[in-house]
């Protein structure tokens, strides 16, 4: 009879329930081999900035679908065609714009209301896009103040081709795989079992991690500081942003214009 009287409160799931393990060591294996091949000069050099891709946005990527319940389809062709796209982009600009497709796969996901378990796909307020927008704009804006007032680095126009390539790597892999694993699930789940602090810290935290172990963030002492203040600050108003709106396009958003703001700083 007690357990009659008591309110059912189903578990929270284990954090790190419904990894893909299988698929994140095949890249592992798959990324080690490559790196080998290239040492021994089988495979060229630009090799390995094509199995950086692949390999580390499409294992956050195919995390976030997997913890989402997407299927495994979903995940093998999310990751093939983040290869698809880093591969093209090895060719300039144009090859660059091949990073639209992973991220119109997540689109196409969404619409078809298979990625609900990653906070895409319903209905977007426009005042949440618009939170989203103001949000990345404002941290934009004090970045860009900042930066060209006590680094050495300005605002530069002279090299629009890789600003845009950039730009395009950002919203195809880097923004996108980001978003959807450290807000869209992570976040989430943390949220489900700790108090919404706690799981913004632990969000966050593995998102700055991310960063920090990333070969191609800037090592000198300044940058990386700043980059840790920034990418904290991000890391928690798309937290907070996710918590308020129930869906992950405000932080897409906030992040696109940030790290598109970040792509036109250069040397002096």
């Amino acid at each position: 009879m007690w357990a009659l009287d008591q309110a059912y409160a189903p578990r929270a799931e284990r954090l790190l329930a419904e990894t893909p393990a299988t698929l994140l060591a095949g890249l592992a294996i798959g990324a080690a081999v490559a790196v080998a091949l290239v040492d021994l000069a089988v495979l060229p050099a630009s090799t390995l900035r094509v199995v950086g891709v692949t390999a580390g946005h499409g294992a956050l990527l195919a995390t976030a679908l997997a913890w989402a319940h997407a299927g495994v389809a979903s995940r093998i062709v999310a990751i093939a065609l983040l290869a698809l796209a880093a591969s093209a982009s090895l060719s300039g600009t144009l090859g660059a714009a091949a990073y639209l497709a992973p991220a119109l796969w997540i689109f196409w996901l969404a619409n078809r209301g298979r990625l609900e378990g990653l906070s895409l796909g319903g209905p977007v307020p426009a005042r949440a896009v618009a939170a989203g927008a103001a949000a990345g704009a404002g941290l934009s804006f004090h970045l860009l103040l900042s930066a060209t007032r006590t680094l050495s680095v300005q605002v530069r126009a002279d090299h629009v081709g890789a600003t845009l390539a950039a730009i395009a790597y950002d919203v195809g892999a880097n923004v996108l795989a980001a978003e959807c694993f450290f807000r869209g699930v992570l976040f989430t789940r943390a949220a489900r079992r700790w108090p919404l602090p706690a799981a913004a810290g632990i969000s966050t935290g593995a998102y700055l991690l991310r960063y920090l172990i990333d070969p191609l963030l800037p090592k000198s002492a300044e940058l990386v500081a700043g980059a840790v203040f920034y990418l904290a600050l991000l890391g928690v108003i798309n937290c907070w942003l996710l918590a308020w709106s129930r869906t992950l396009v405000p932080g897409l958003v906030s992040a696109t214009l940030f790290f598109a703001a970040y792509r036109t700083l250069g040397p002096r």
